[in-house]
């Protein structure tokens, strides 16, 4: 009984600071408006640990807002701007739930509309590095927002080419969807697949089509030997890592808040499967990061 009590406590510990990387890197996806340090607290302690750049992450438009105003008071912060997948579907049919932080009402096609315009001015600010995170989320919306969260993944799309920025996606349970979607709209010339959630042979696809996976704490997971798999079998210029802080929280602090400081641990555990030495994983990790996002 003692055991567990500790265990629940530890949950709203964050993690120790890992040991220092010698060779900078970049948290290639994080959400430092959701951690519990705040924007400046979580850029110093991930700095103090070689985690000198960070890319911060939109999923709304008020988080896209957010994004886009850290990366311009931050040289080594860089915005992406979107509407996540769970988004889309909320601004159309409403959220009487409120999963989103506010209740609203339905706004039909035309508030959708009116966001992704929002998102479009954004998109061509030149701290803006990324549209995205946008693409399917079958797990977390039902059956009568696929129609919503298709259109509203193609307008983005369509917003990354128009100006010349990284797609960043989100794909949950919609693998054979989203790959369909890229072949039909065209894919950017810079295709990044946040926390990579497929297999081996799904990998050798997105690397025949030149995308970027980004592997996240689930790649440290004992369970998740499929991703391990994946990773190796993935053009190691095309391997990315990121946080998704607060979420998925590698191992051995699964459960306990995630934040760009424990890159390390997740790079540690890369070059691992790699058969590299860290120092040459975070060398081929800084620099694809750096060429995903033009920066």
């Amino acid at each position: 009984m003692a055991q567990s009590k500790k265990s629940q406590s530890d949950k709203n510990v964050a993690p120790p600071l890992p040991e220092p990387l010698r060779v900078a890197v970049a948290d290639s996806h994080t959400h430092l408006d959701m951690q519990q340090d705040g924007a400046e607290a979580g850029l110093a302690k991930a700095a103090s640990v070689g985690v000198t750049t960070v890319v911060q992450v939109g999923c709304d438009l008020d988080g896209s807002v957010w994004a886009a105003r850290l990366a311009e008071a931050h040289e080594n912060v860089h915005a992406t701007v979107s509407l996540h997948p769970n988004e889309a579907p909320r601004i159309v049919l409403g959220d009487p739930d409120g999963w989103s932080g506010r209740r609203r009402g339905p706004g039909g096609p035309a508030a959708l509309d009116e966001a992704i315009a929002a998102i479009d001015e954004l998109a061509a600010l030149p701290q803006v590095k990324g549209v995205g995170e946008t693409g399917l989320d079958y797990y977390r919306t039902g059956p009568e927002g696929v129609e919503i969260q298709q259109e509203s993944f193609r307008r983005h799309i369509a917003l990354a080419k128009k100006h010349a920025k990284a797609l960043v996606i989100h794909d949950r349970d919609a693998h054979d969807d989203v790959l369909r979607i890229l072949r039909e709209e065209g894919a950017p010339e810079r295709t990044v697949f946040h926390c990579y959630s497929g297999d081996a042979e799904m990998a050798k696809v997105c690397a025949e089509a030149g995308y970027y996976l980004s592997f996240a704490g689930p790649v440290t997971f004992p369970a998740n030997q499929h991703l391990r798999d994946a990773l190796a079998v993935t053009p190691l210029d095309r391997v990315l890592v990121e946080t998704d802080a607060p979420f998925l929280t590698p191992a051995p602090y699964r459960g306990r808040p995630n934040a760009p400081y424990l890159i390390p641990v997740t790079l540690r555990a890369m070059a691992v499967v790699r058969g590299l030495d860290e120092d040459a994983m975070a060398t081929a990790l800084a620099a694809n990061t750096a060429r995903a996002f033009d920066y």
